[in-house]
């Protein structure tokens, strides 16, 4: 289906009528535009998720990146993912005012531009709200009849009790507007306005935004929290069967002017629901990230075993091979405990998550249930800080550059967060700072000081990244590790979580051990691919340590 017909599917034949004209042009202007230019997808794909606002000196925000990336990211990422880059007023750019600016200090488009040519870009799109101080909003509250149907009114006296929520903030919030105060919908804050897309206008503003994200180098998009996307009432107005089909359009509309261009959807919710949007395999999200990775690796290490992890891995499974798993350990957000909540059990959880804020300072954000409760929504801890626990530092690292074996190893692409990719600690001073649990994870850095710390070898900083890097090289440096490399998950020893990747010319054996024990495994012969130690007949796998043995 094309996407002339996936908007005559949601919209109808009179708003097609009127929008399609516009959207045809629009369509035409970026196919031009995109014509030269490819996604530049690979074999395989490291992605490193950043800020742009990551490092901050003397001179803009990209300027210092590029001059990072130059030094410590060409020849080991393919992707890099910029969060959020326009103009905003909270949330650390997720409450954007105006999507086609950059916000102060970042520096220009032609800085975007030029990494583009080094590596694939993939922006963020935050399409299911808008800052309350976007010009949208404030045409809205003025009375203007044209953005008047921009965004979801509703009676803050009507049952909304079926609607789910991510967070214990109201659901609607009152605002002053031109004939009296009107209630909102906003789903994630106060100064995060829920966009009406039951009104074709909006999708049209949507597309553009779209569009002009591609133009500009952006070839894979992500699409922020867009399980959220679409409201009717009666529903629980998450995983709308229009939300699915917008995703579908947007799919449709990336085809058509950008074949190698890739979607990703962002659904922190249970597996089930999250891979949902990959469609039929063709037709909606290329990716998802993959949200039980993160909470099942730290669970393996609370348990000292992998049987869990082992059980979950063994059933993963993908549509098609045109769709793979977006695999992360962190992120800008928390650490999310929905995806688990049907794979861990529920007491098992809760231990975890009291261990953690014992031994690793993590903190707990929590959402409102339908029933006026509240439950532990996510964790808020830095991926190291939550690896190192009481450890010494040697055993921390052992621990960490594990977790990240893991996910440099399972099938699917592979992302890094800046603050993992540099063994970044609890930033507990952000939090003072910011008042938000979130923050304990999103430090940003003093380009100056940063550079000391990695020339200095023996900081945590400069191991931790040292490491990173040669563990991402190695991958790179086999097929085996091809994102579509076929994967078969082994279950045998508990403590390990063990695996095979098939890639065209060579197979690795992946023996990741949880435990703080030493693991004997009989009936191996090969090279391990990370010391260079041959293999024969059996290896021992050290106290959490793991090893990729080529057979």
């Amino acid at each position: 289906m094309g996407w002339k017909e996936r908007f005559i599917e949601i919209y109808g034949s009179g708003a097609a009528r009127e929008w399609l004209p516009e959207l045809e042009k629009r369509m035409q202007a970026a196919g031009e535009t995109l014509q030269n230019k490819t996604g530049g997808t690979k074999d395989q794909n490291v992605i490193l998720i950043t800020y742009p606002d990551q490092f901050y000196g003397e001179e803009n925000n990209l300027t210092l990146f590029e001059r990072f990336a130059q030094m410590y990211l060409e020849g080991v990422f393919d992707v890099v993912h910029f969060l959020p880059f326009c103009p905003y007023s909270s949330d650390d750019g997720f409450s954007v005012i105006d999507y086609k600016s950059l916000a102060d200090g970042l520096g220009e488009w032609e800085n975007l531009e030029r990494l583009s040519g080094q590596f694939i870009l993939m922006y963020d799109f935050v399409c299911n709200h808008v800052s309350a101080e976007s010009k949208w909003f404030l045409k809205c509250l003025a009375g203007d009849k044209a953005y008047e149907n921009f965004f979801i009114e509703a009676d803050p006296k009507a049952d909304w009790s079926m609607v789910i929520r991510p967070r214990t903030t109201p659901l609607l919030t009152g605002f002053s507007a031109a004939d009296g105060e009107k209630y909102y919908w906003t789903t994630f804050s106060e100064d995060q306005i829920d966009l009406n897309y039951h009104n074709p206008a909006v999708f049209w503003e949507a597309a553009d935004i779209f569009l002009t994200y591609l133009e500009r180098g952006g070839t894979w998009i992500r699409l922020d929290a867009i399980g959220f996307l679409w409201k009717e009432a009666g529903t629980s107005c998450m995983h709308h069967e229009n939300t699915h089909r917008i995703v579908k359009l947007f799919r449709a509309m990336m085809e058509e002017v950008c074949p190698e261009g890739r979607i990703v959807t962002e659904t922190n919710v249970p597996h089930e629901d999250n891979v949902s949007y990959f469609g039929n395999g063709y037709d909606e999200s290329h990716m998802v990230y993959q949200f039980p990775l993160p909470m099942l690796v730290l669970y393996s290490f609370y348990k000292k075993e992998a049987s869990v992890l082992s059980n979950w891995a063994s059933g993963l499974s993908l549509p098609s091979d045109k769709t793979c798993f977006f695999n992360f350990l962190a992120s800008h957000d928390g650490i999310g405990i929905n995806p688990v909540r049907s794979i861990v059990p529920e007491e098992e959880i809760d231990r975890l998550v009291v261990h953690l804020q014992e031994k690793s300072d993590a903190l707990v954000s929590y959402k409102e249930n339908a029933d006026g409760s509240r439950s532990a929504y996510e964790v808020n801890v830095s991926y190291f800080s939550a690896l190192q626990e009481d450890y010494d530092f040697e055993t921390a690292k052992c621990r960490y550059l594990n977790a990240h074996g893991v996910l440099l190893g399972m099938q699917g692409d592979a992302a890094v967060y800046i603050n993992s990719y540099l063994g970044v600690e609890n930033d507990r001073e952000g939090v003072s700072r910011t008042g938000r649990n979130r923050s304990i994870n999103r430090k940003k850095f003093a380009y100056g000081q940063l550079m000391k710390e990695l020339e200095e070898t023996q900081s945590r900083t400069a191991q931790i990244r040292k490491e990173m890097e040669r563990l991402i090289r190695v991958r790179k440096s086999c097929d085996a590790f091809d994102t579509h490399a076929r994967q078969t998950v082994l279950r045998e020893q508990k403590e390990l979580f063990g695996y095979i990747r098939s890639g065209k010319t060579k197979t690795v054996l992946c023996l990741h051990n949880f435990s703080d024990k030493t693991i004997e495994r009989a009936g191996v012969s090969g090279r391990d691919l990370l010391s260079g130690e041959e293999i024969e007949e059996s290896v021992k796998i050290a106290p959490f340590d793991f090893k990729w043995i080529a057979l």
